[in-house]
């Protein structure tokens, strides 16, 4: 059995890591226990910021640092990053200052916290701001790498992480293979790709395995950068599957599917079955349930397979 933990983990500690850089500084919005940020507070008090359940300052105070010459990171729950969207419009994209949000707990996998609690558009909101790069890991090793390499960029950034423990996938791997805007295969087969974010990237890997047990191989991509998208790699595998799934625990609408959906409608025109919310809300329930309940976990993931498979 694979070891399983929380992305929000790899989060927490890359910011202790990062600490050893001066200029990295910590904002919370009375979350940092919950976000993992409390790791960095404990050990670096002077360099932390407590903002209170304030958000929209939170946001601006980061891009008054930012301008200054700090490298500031920012965290809350995923749902709670959205009522700072026209800061991060105004105050952060458009002077294009490298503000660093995590957005946490997003998605339904959040399970009983219900809907209220649970961003299924962040990725999209976040997606549509120029300069911004959007960012969602599947497991707590990719998280804190890609963390990591936040604080070299010059662009401000989204990245949303998870509640819940997953299986972890980059134990064993080389650092260097995992790079804000590249994609990482992690099988390869020539009847469908799977291309997946976050909490559903476990999950794909296993609806791969369902399928090979009916004679089907599939590519498994992890995306975790949703923008900018690696079209080279959606490129090459719509040429070599000629079918595309995507998987992920947020809307259809504007995500990871949506961004795909837009690069295919330009280019190959690939049949394309999009696995993700179906324009509804979610309701509360343990975390297993509610994959279940808006059919994102690995059945469905075979089935949307299969009906892209069908669509040749």
């Amino acid at each position: 059995m694979s070891r399983m933990a929380a992305t929000r983990d790899g989060y927490g500690q890359a910011l202790l890591e990062l600490a050893e850089n001066d200029k990295v500084v910590v904002l919370e919005a009375d979350l940092g226990k919950s976000t993992k940020s409390l790791h960095f507070r404990k050990a670096h008090p002077e360099r932390t910021i407590s903002c209170g359940i304030g958000e929209q300052n939170m946001l601006l105070v980061a891009a008054g640092m930012a301008s200054s010459g700090y490298i500031p990171f920012a965290s809350t729950f995923a749902i709670f990053t959205e009522r700072a969207f026209e800061q991060m419009r105004n105050g952060v994209a458009r002077p294009n200052l490298a503000v660093h949000v995590c957005g946490s707990h997003g998605g339904t996998h959040t399970g009983t916290d219900g809907s209220s609690a649970q961003s299924i558009e962040d990725l999209a909101i976040y997606r549509t701001l120029p300069n911004v790069t959007v960012l969602h890991p599947s497991d707590d090793v990719s998280t804190r790498l890609l963390t990591k390499q936040l604080a070299d960029s010059d662009n401000p950034s989204y990245m949303r992480t998870a509640r819940n423990k997953t299986p972890v996938l980059y134990d064993d791997v080389d650092p260097s293979t995992i790079q804000i805007g590249k994609g990482i295969e992690l099988r390869n087969g020539p009847d469908v790709a799977i291309i997946a974010c976050g909490v559903l990237v476990s999950e794909a890997l296993k609806a791969a395995d369902e399928l090979s047990e009916q004679g089907l191989q599939a590519t498994v991509i992890d995306m975790h950068t949703i923008k900018p998208l690696d079209t080279q790699l959606v490129d090459r595998v719509a040429h070599r599957c000629g079918a595309i799934v995507t998987a992920e625990d947020h809307s259809v609408l504007g995500g990871l599917g949506g961004a795909v959906a837009e690069h295919l409608s330009a280019t190959s025109c690939k049949p394309l079955e999009r696995v993700g919310v179906h324009d509804r809300f979610g309701e509360s329930g343990q975390a297993d349930e509610m994959l279940e309940l808006m059919e994102l976990s690995a059945p469905h993931i075979v089935k949307a397979a299969l009906r892209a498979i069908a669509r040749k």
